[in-house]
């Protein structure tokens, strides 16, 4: 058996109320009513059982039927103990059983997120008590003792819950360092992966730069010219490509085109499904465009992932350029919808 903090505070509230029972019925003088007393006492012993172990196993906080129960049990017990045994023995020490009865009984309310019904038998026993043996005898018999029991509980029910919000809190904290670290170290895989990719791409081509100390081939420039490309995209775009769309564009190039792509956050917070489903189209779109100049960008829309845009070199600048493609790839597949009717069958309909 597993020991919790709950399972050994229950074991001594009910071994507690178990020794203030047999407080009750170890008599120094017979009571006037013995079968009222010793109902008296199986009763608190029963309630404070029920009060605390009752819907234990699904929540902490004490079902409701049972604190008005707790509540009216608690405050009979100090008239039937009272009037149970004579008046000249109200103030023996066994006849004042039910000061720490009534007492466990809040502690046990408070306890368990009931608050408010504890102090209202706290309330309920102070008058009583008062009413039965004066305030003088009540304080030196046991209120004063129960007083603090109630407010030691009250400051420990704050205390652990203070804890546990303190507890989730760091938790919480502590997954986003995890998530944080988890993030960093697939970073810092992507970074060692793009460097290897980078030598992989310019290490001949610079190799040879410095072997023919710049004078290379035609051929050779054309590969050094791709290579600075493809080393430019995976800086500036490299989520936006794969190699579908890596070697779309390099065909572009190959044909003389200039190739600029911009990934501006576009697809940060797409599922890798989406960014597939993207590169592929992105690499449709690229495939045998006559376009001159070829702007591949991505920015944060609400519809729209990547734009490409296809300019004609029609002058020295930019501005002399004419727009003869422009695609835009949405961010989520469009349903396909029916055609309308054409218009004479509607109103042959009508």
């Amino acid at each position: 058996m597993r020991l919790t903090v709950r399972s050994v505070a229950t074991a001594l509230g009910v071994i507690f109320a178990v020794s203030l029972a047999v407080r009750a019925l170890w008599w120094t003088a017979p009571p006037t009513h013995p079968r009222m007393l010793a109902a008296t006492v199986a009763v608190f012993v029963i309630t404070a059982v029920v009060a605390a172990l009752a819907g234990q196993h699904r929540r902490l906080k004490m079902p409701l039927w049972t604190a008005f129960a707790t509540l009216a049990i608690g405050v009979v017990i100090p008239v039937t103990a009272c009037l149970a045994l004579p008046p000249e023995y109200l103030r023996e020490p066994y006849a004042t059983w039910y000061i720490g009865a009534v007492g466990l009984l809040g502690v046990i309310c408070i306890v368990r997120g009931r608050r408010l019904f504890g102090w209202a038998l706290m309330a309920a026993l102070t008058v009583e008590s008062i009413v039965w043996i004066g305030l003088g005898d009540a304080l030196g018999l046991g209120l004063v003792g129960s007083f603090v029991w109630m407010v030691v509980a009250q400051l420990v029910v704050t205390f652990w819950r203070a804890a546990m919000r303190d507890t989730d809190r760091l938790a919480s904290i502590q997954q986003a360092a995890s998530a944080w670290q988890a993030t960093q170290a697939v970073r810092q895989r992507e970074r060692r992966e793009r460097v290897q990719y980078a030598l992989s791409v310019a290490g001949p081509s610079l190799t040879r730069v410095i072997e023919t100390r710049g004078d290379l081939a035609e051929e050779e420039r054309v590969e050094a010219r791709l290579a600075e490309g493809r080393l430019r995209d995976e800086i500036r775009g490299a989520n936006l490509l794969n190699a579908d769309a890596r070697a779309a564009i390099e065909a572009a190039r190959r044909r003389g085109a200039t190739v600029t792509v911009f990934d501006e956050g576009g697809l940060d917070d797409l599922d890798e499904i989406a960014r597939e489903r993207i590169r592929s189209e992105l690499a449709d779109v690229l495939h045998d465009v006559p376009s001159a100049r070829l702007i591949i960008r991505s920015a944060r829309d609400a519809e729209v992932a990547v734009t490409v845009v296809g300019r004609t070199a029609a002058g020295e600048s930019a501005d002399d350029d004419s727009v003869e493609l422009w695609r835009e790839i949405r961010r989520t597949v469009r349903e396909a919808r029916e055609p309308d009717p054409p218009e004479d069958a509607q109103s042959t309909d009508a």
